[in-house]
């Protein structure tokens, strides 16, 4: 069974950062795309940024230059660095990935179970 598994979360003052981590698991041949998601109470979810295999990046628009993504291939990790936070980047931030469990099967789509990241002084 196969498994995103975040940390990194927490409470921060204004301008601060975080790192978070999501790690996936299980029986997975290949992952390809990897997400993070994030949703404030009261509001939609919306997209905060997307790594492809290759490393090619992108990210909404009010973070960008603020939040960095990455990650590990081999470790089946992404991370996501948030510099200047403010409040209103409060939310709970979830990663997403495509991940393959077999060479012959389709990419599924999987989900972690969401980190809390308040912005607060």
């Amino acid at each position: 069974q196969v498994q995103l598994v975040e940390s990194g979360g927490g409470l921060v003052q204004p301008g601060g950062s975080l790192r978070l981590s999501c790690t996936a698991s299980g029986a997975i041949f290949s992952v390809n795309t990897m997400s993070w998601y994030r949703q404030a109470a009261g509001k939609q979810r919306e997209l905060v940024a997307v790594i492809t295999t290759g490393g090619e990046v992108d990210y909404l628009d009010v973070v960008r230059g603020r939040f960095a993504i990455s990650r590990d291939n081999a470790k089946n990790t992404v991370y996501l660095q948030m510099n200047s936070l403010k409040p209103e980047d409060s939310a709970i931030y979830s990663c997403h990935a495509f991940i393959k469990y077999t060479p012959s099967s389709d990419y599924q789509q999987h989900w972690g179970q969401g980190t809390q990241v308040t912005v607060s002084a």
